[in-house]
């Protein structure tokens, strides 16, 4: 489940980077918690 938010909130991030309407430092706020998802989903995955 948090790869599936994390890849979501990644495809979000890059559709507002390409895309001519952004909403400033959302984006990259965006960016941000995907990486952090996927930081505490491999934490998770090594303590089990």
């Amino acid at each position: 489940m948090l790869w599936t938010i994390a890849v979501i909130l990644i495809i979000l991030w890059a559709l507002g980077l390409v895309s001519s309407y952004t909403m400033g430092g959302f984006i990259h706020v965006i960016l941000v918690i995907a990486i952090i998802v996927v930081v505490v989903g491999l934490i998770q995955r090594r303590g089990q």
